[in-house]
């Protein structure tokens, strides 16, 4: 960044020190952070920001697959679904997610949203956001069939920060034009 290069960072595993250094070395230089680099993953986060606060009766679960070598999960893309969710209803993440079920859990709340993992094969990403009432849901599916998606919004978000100023951290809702 001293020689003045702008940064593209496509990843999930970021500490909360790591993301405030990152905006810290924003102010001076350019910089586009994700947790991922899909376009079409990335508009998901925008609908779903949206249909969450539409939609604010309906119950909200998330389950996303990966392939059999995956070793986290959720993954980080399902967990920010859970937390655009959430902010577009006034929870707080945390407090809000229920990781999967077993047993007498009792019936389930408006303010939870249901997060489920499910490990196979070689699939390469999806993932499916619920709204679910009484007659009816909605679900929102993204599935990535190829790792070369992630290369190509990658390649959205340079050519983007070769006109952007630096002085904010940039994400793919910027690169996109979605605010």
């Amino acid at each position: 960044m001293a020689a003045g290069c702008a940064v593209v960072i496509g990843t999930s595993a970021l500490e909360t020190a790591a993301k405030a250094r990152l905006a810290e070395l924003a102010k001076t230089g350019r910089i586009v952070w994700a947790p991922n680099m899909s376009v079409g993953v990335n508009l998901l986060f925008h609908l779903v920001g949206e249909v969450a606060a539409k939609l604010a009766d309906y119950d909200i679960e998330i389950v996303e697959m990966h392939h059999n070598l995956k070793k986290d999960a959720p993954s980080g893309t399902a967990v920010r679904l859970g937390e655009v969710a959430a902010a577009a209803r006034r929870l707080e993440y945390e407090k809000a997610v229920r990781h999967g079920r077993a047993g007498m859990v009792g019936a389930r709340t408006k303010e939870e949203i249901g997060m489920h993992a499910v490990r196979g094969g070689d699939v390469v990403g999806e993932h499916t956001v619920i709204f679910a009432t009484g007659g009816e849901r909605l679900e929102l599916t993204h599935k990535a069939s190829s790792r070369d998606t992630f290369a190509c919004g990658a390649l959205r978000a340079v050519r983007f920060l070769s006109a952007a100023p630096a002085g904010k951290l940039y994400d793919m809702q910027d690169v996109l034009g979605l605010r």
